[in-house]
């Protein structure tokens, strides 16, 4: 059980703070502060699971979980996220 709880929450602690940094280095969505580490702790918990299935069929190797994290993060808040009008007159 530990052997899957310990990389679940690495890869959940390192979204967030992925999700974080992106919203520090990113300008749109500065209303909402929140969503980026809710963002980045979703995509950590996703990629984990992702790796996991991909590490049985394929044999992934470790090094592989940290970059599909910082790639989930970017597709989320990036090319793929949700689009931020700006204000309205």
């Amino acid at each position: 059980m530990l052997d899957l709880l310990l990389p679940l929450s690495l890869s959940a602690v390192f979204g967030t703070v992925v999700g974080t940094l992106f919203r520090l280095s990113h300008l749109p969505g500065r209303e909402r502060p929140l969503r980026f580490p809710l963002v980045g702790l979703t995509a950590g918990i996703t990629a984990f699971f992702l790796h996991l299935v991909l590490n049985a069929v394929t044999g992934a190797p470790v090094w592989l979980l940290p970059v599909l994290v910082i790639l989930q993060v970017w597709l989320w808040l990036g090319p793929l996220g949700p689009k931020v009008d700006g204000p309205r007159d």
